[in-house]
């Protein structure tokens, strides 16, 4: 593997995981949402990565399409996957973001616009702080060890320059 190989490898785990944390603060943000343009609560968003045999870009855009059919949250590899996948088929992309099949927590409070009439309960979305949290915290030192992988490939090339001066 080259230098320049290992630069890119880094760079889309750098994107991958800037997704994720994307996804992850658009979870903490809608914790409350009660109600959303596809009715019902806020579902939590999870981030599906995919790594080493990549399929090729217009190949994501086929498997965009049958999730849409199926109910999957449809991707735009060119906003999510950052543009086509490395070459060689090393590195990692978004592969899809899926919707939690959790079942909503269940609140009582018969004063809420979309509480239950008859029973008093809102249901509130299926996103746990603690989980979210934890979640971010794994994405952040990811996101870390993949700034200092691209930095410590940058310091090889310096230093693969300086012996040839």
């Amino acid at each position: 593997m080259d230098l320049m190989s290992a630069s890119r490898i880094s760079g889309t785990a750098l994107a991958a995981h800037r997704h994720k944390l994307n996804v992850i603060a658009e979870n903490l943000a809608n914790v409350d949402t009660t109600r959303t343009e596809e009715g019902g609560p806020y579902r939590r968003k999870m981030v599906v990565f995919k790594g080493k045999d990549i399929d090729s870009f217009e190949s994501i855009v086929e498997k965009n399409m049958r999730r849409k059919e199926i109910g999957r949250i449809e991707l735009d590899p060119i906003e999510v996957g950052e543009g086509p996948p490395p070459e060689n088929g090393n590195g990692v992309v978004v592969d899809e973001i899926v919707r939690s099949q959790e079942d909503f927590h269940l609140v009582y409070n018969p004063a809420h616009p979309d509480a239950d009439p008859e029973t008093g309960y809102v249901k509130m979305p299926n996103v746990d702080h603690l989980t979210e949290i934890a979640d971010m915290m794994v994405a952040r030192r990811s996101y870390e060890a993949s700034v200092t992988a691209l930095s410590n490939t940058k310091s090889m090339v310096t230093k693969a320059l300086e012996i040839g001066k």
